[in-house]
C-alpha cells in the first residue's frame, strides 16, 4: 500500500522567509511557487519538500510533535550543527540507533520538526538504484 513519502509538507506564518532559509539549508531554490504554497525537489530521489503559508494550517496543537521525517545527511553532526547555526534549536540531540543509523531533531525557525539522519540503508538502496541504471545501458534495456 504505501510505496514512499510523495511530499512531506511544513507550514510557516512568513513564506518568504520559510524558502529563504530552506534555500539556504538545501543550496536550492524552490522549484514550484504559488500564492502559499512552495516546494522543492530534494536529494537522489527529488523527494518533495512542501511548505504551505501558516494561514492554512488544519486546527489543532501549534507546538511541535507527532510524526518526525528523518532526510538521510552523509555527515550528521555536521548537519545537524549547521542547521542550529542557522537558527533551528535543538529538539533531539544526536543519537546513534544502532550501526549505520544515527539521527537527530531540530525545529526549524517557523516551528517544524526536521529530522535528519544518517541512514546506511538509504545509501544502500541508492548505490543499488544507481548499479540498476548504470547496467542497463543507454536506453535503459
Amino acid at each position: 500500500m504505501l510505496r514512499g513519502f510523495a511530499t512531506v509538507s511544513y507550514y510557516a506564518a512568513d513564506l518568504d522567509a520559510a524558502a529563504a532559509w530552506y534555500s539556504e539549508v538545501l543550496g536550492i531554490e524552490p522549484y514550484f511557487r504559488r500564492p502559499g504554497y512552495i516546494e522543492f525537489r530534494v536529494g537522489d530521489y527529488e523527494h518533495e519538500l512542501g511548505i504551505i503559508d501558516a494561514e492554512y494550517r488544519p486546527a489543532g496543537p501549534t507546538e511541535p510533535g507527532g510524526e518526525i521525517i528523518q532526510w538521510h545527511v552523509d555527515d550528521l553532526p555536521g548537519s545537524y550543527e549547521r542547521l542550529l547555526e542557522l537558527g533551528a534549536t535543538p529538539y533531539q540531540p544526536v543519537i546513534e540507533r544502532g550501526p549505520g543509523f544515527v539521527t537527530a531533531v531540530v525545529v526549524d525557525p517557523f516551528g517544524n520538526l526536521l529530522g535528519i539522519m544518517y541512514n546506511q540503508h538509504y545509501l544502500d538502496t541508492v548505490a543499488r538504484d544507481r548499479g540498476a541504471a548504470a547496467s542497463s545501458g543507454p536506453t535503459g534495456d
